[in-house]
Formats: C-alpha cells, structure tokens, sequence
C-alpha cells in the first residue's frame, strides 16, 4: 500500500516513514525537503498520486497566533484538496490531546481549525490526540522559564515517546477509517511540576521548578486535566525513566 507521510523528514515523519517500510508498504516522505510544500501546494499532486493513505504530521515553523492557524489552515486545504483529486481513500492526522479542552492557547485553536477542516472533508479520516511527546519536555521547560526559575502547574501530566506516537499513527493508517478521533498516551501520569522537577534535576539544569498553579503552558493557563486523555486512551510502551534519551545533553 502507498502511504504518503507529510512532514515525512520530521521526527514523528521519519520514525512512521522507517516503520511503514519495514512492514511492507511504499512509504513515500513528503516534506520541503523532499521537494513538497504544502503551503504553496508545490509538488503536491505527484507526492499523493497512487496513494491509499496521507498521514499529516507535519507542524508549524511558528506558534505565533496568526502563523500557526494560517499553516494548519492552508496547509490542510491544500492536502485534502490534492488528495481528493487523487482518490486518496484514508486521511490521517496527527493532533493533541486537549485541544477540545478549555482553556485553549493559540496553537490547540489552530488544530481545531485543522481538525474541523479534516472532519467536513468529502476523505475517510481518522484523527490522532497524542499527549506530548518526551522529545520536546526541554522545550516545554524553557518556554516555563522566568530568569532562573521554571513555573509549572501541579496539574495532570502523562507524556509520551516518540516511538510511541509513530506505532499509533501507523497502526491508525492502515486500518479502516474511524471517521472520529482516537487518544494515545504515556504510560504513566505526573504531576507537572514534579516530572519538570525531577527531569532537570536528572539533566544538572541548575534552574529551579516553582510550583505555580496559575503558570501558563504556551500562553494558556492549565486545569487538571488539559493536557491527560480520558480512560479508554491507548497507551505506550516508554516509560520516561526507560527511554533512552533522558539524560541527554542535548536539547
């Protein structure tokens, strides 16, 4: 089976496109590095010729307000429209958990935006909530980050690998369509602050984690349970303490 992966060159991308492979299917990477430009629609159209399944995990460059919902917007027209010509029969996108959840910031409303699109579609489609993925918990903790000081919210927390996300997506793509929205998830749940607390101390990060139940995560403050799936969500294999990049050095 064809399966096209957008953002294909990407770390979930690369990761479904190694999988797919191994399994059979002609995994084809999608991205600009390979010549495809979902804004601009460059390349489009032969990258999903021949294609049974298009999965979309590939993000925006910005989280600035309006050029993350212009690229999630754009984006999403522009693949489902090249898809429809081509008789894709299964779209698949790779989402957040939460981003239904209030309160949302600018980047969970963009999503939406692209999910809605996705939903009114004439495509088959299945949608993917992963929780957040081990690989950017640096990330999240410098945009926390207040001089020396890390804020995070005593709320619900249960990240995820990467090879995690990839297994669900790709497990996701080649079965039927589920027209609908499934939750994937880590292992285990945190309390924020004490998973932040513990990680920087197992990187030597000097900064300290501050216990703020008002700190924002990308511009939106958290309830409880914002960032956790409900109970019938997939979960993972990687507990954080396995995974083998806990303690690197780099970001």
């Amino acid at each position: 089976m064809k399966i096209v992966v957008v953002g294909g060159t990407g770390l979930i991308g690369s990761k479904l496109v190694t999988k797919l492979g191994e399994q059979g299917h002609e995994a084809v990477a999608a991205s600009p590095n390979t010549g495809v430009n979902t804004l601009t629609g460059e390349g489009l159209a032969d990258a999903v010729a021949g294609a049974q399944v298009v999965i979309d995990v590939s993000n925006s460059p910005s989280f600035e307000e309006a050029a993350v919902l212009e690229f999630f917007q754009t984006s999403t027209r522009n693949l489902l429209a090249a898809e429809a010509a081509a008789g894709v029969g299964h779209h698949v996108a790779l989402s957040v958990v939460g981003t239904e959840r209030p309160p949302g910031n600018a980047y969970f409303r963009a999503k939406i935006a692209q999910e809605k699109l996705i939903e009114e579609s004439s495509i088959p489609y299945s949608l993917v909530h992963a929780t957040q993925f081990f690989e950017f918990v640096r990330r999240i903790a410098d945009d926390a980050t207040d001089g020396d000081k890390v804020r995070m919210a005593p709320v619900l927390f249960q990240p995820m690998a990467g090879d995690d996300v990839a297994e669900a997506v790709g497990r996701t793509a080649v079965g039927s369509p589920l027209n609908g929205m499934v939750e994937v998830a880590g292992p285990e749940q945190f309390r924020m602050d004490e998973f932040f607390r513990d990680a920087l101390a197992s990187w030597g990060d000097p900064r300290e984690v501050v216990t703020d139940p008002h700190a924002h995560y990308f511009g939106a403050e958290l309830l409880e349970r914002s960032l956790v799936p409900d109970d019938d969500a997939v979960l993972g294999q990687i507990r954080y303490r396995d995974w083998p990049g806990r303690n690197a050095a780099t970001k």
